[in-house]
């Protein structure tokens, strides 16, 4: 049975989508390998009982980082893992030192930011990491692009996709939804996440949003999430420059904030929108490595428009679970959420879209990759 040893910052307690996954990694990997966590406190909470968990404050960010290098260190020492895995390409030199003095395969889950970071220290450092790698697994082909764009040799990339979870239909959630958050009757588009300044929003309400309310003056636009609050580097957008944005093009009362939803709320949301946007900007050295709301927005039966920009692409399926405009065209991007609203994609065909996704074959995907190590 092989041994692992998973390092990263990017774990519960904290949130986002990169959190998720590597938490459903280790989950993945624990069940047939013997499995070791270097992660933030409080990860014991949400890790089976058969990962040993090495603790560490998850800020100040350098205090976590040499901690994490020590204990890297000391563990591939004591351990003897056969693989070290990075959760993220910010533990990629910690990981290959640790890898080095026990002769185990050095690997990074890497995402499209993690490639792309133009800060000189990162990329004197962090970008040579990379490329001695052994293996780096990538989240889209987008961002394989870039993983050899900086030199990676393309034969060590390996695409696996992110997973999601497959939830059972609830009849009872659109009506739910609509009623606790007095929503009405009307259309609702819904957008979910970090306010990041790449996922575009602010630029949706000025640009978009007009035209289509243009056509359906009692549509909503529900957007569930606030500014990411542990991002490592990146640009947000307010709450208050995009109601700014709204009342300057004349769509305010359009707007409905809901801030952050967990469970059973934030699952009604999908069920109770008609459409999920997904105005993601084309920003130098800021792509989108995935789009992992738009596959789970499909994986609740709800379609999605997006700009065809990054790793978007491969999270969206053209006339199956949604549909792609052209980077930062705001014409076509309306005309399409109109198209959805008015000629609904069949429900079936957008849940098969996601069901290449769900867990169990990330987790299969996952396994075959570390057997070819």
């Amino acid at each position: 049975m092989k041994k692992v040893l998973i390092v990263s910052r990017n774990f519960p307690p904290l949130l986002g989508g990169m959190e998720q996954l590597n938490l459903h990694l280790a989950e993945e990997i624990s069940r047939r390998c013997v499995t070791r966590l270097i992660a933030p406190e409080g990860a014991e909470k949400y890790i089976p009982d058969e990962i040993r968990l090495t603790r560490i404050p998850a800020k100040p960010l350098s205090r976590f980082l040499v901690k994490a290098a020590w204990c890297a260190l000391r563990e591939a020492r004591a351990f003897r893992p056969d693989v070290i895995l990075a959760g993220s390409g910010l533990m990629a030199p910690m990981v290959l030192a640790a890898a080095r003095i026990c002769d185990a395969r050095a690997v990074a889950y890497a995402h499209g930011l993690d490639l792309t970071v133009p800060h000189p220290v990162y990329r004197a450092i962090w970008r040579p990491a990379l490329r001695r790698l052994d293996a780096v697994i990538v989240n889209s082909r987008a961002t394989s692009g870039l993983a050899e764009a900086i030199g990676i040799v393309p034969d060590r990339v390996t695409i696996i996709h992110p997973g999601v979870s497959l939830p059972e239909p609830d009849p009872d959630a659109r009506l739910r939804f609509r009623r606790t958050h007095d929503l009405g009757d009307g259309p609702i588009l819904l957008s979910v996440g970090r306010l990041a300044a790449r996922k575009g929003l602010r630029e949706f309400v000025a640009e978009v949003l007009p035209l289509v309310v243009a056509r359906y003056p009692d549509l909503r636009l529900v957007v569930i999430g606030d500014a990411p609050s542990d991002a490592l580097y990146a640009a947000t957008q307010s709450v208050d420059s995009i109601i700014a944005a709204a009342q300057a093009a004349g769509v305010e009362r359009c707007l409905r904030f809901l801030g952050r939803r967990f469970g059973t709320e934030f699952s009604d949301a999908y069920a109770g929108a008609d459409l999920y946007v997904f105005p993601v900007r084309a920003i130098p050295n800021d792509p989108e490595g995935f789009g992992m709301v738009a596959v789970e927005a499909a994986a609740h039966g709800l379609p999605t428009v997006a700009y065809a920009t990054g790793g978007v692409v491969d999270a969206v399926r053209e006339g199956v679970s949604g549909y792609l405009a052209p980077a930062g065209d705001a014409q076509a991007f309306a005309g399409l959420v109109c198209r959805a609203l008015e000629q609904t994609l069949p429900k079936t065909g957008i849940r098969r879209f996601a069901e290449q996704f769900a867990w169990p074959r990330f987790g299969e995907k996952i396994q075959a990759f570390l057997e070819t190590l």
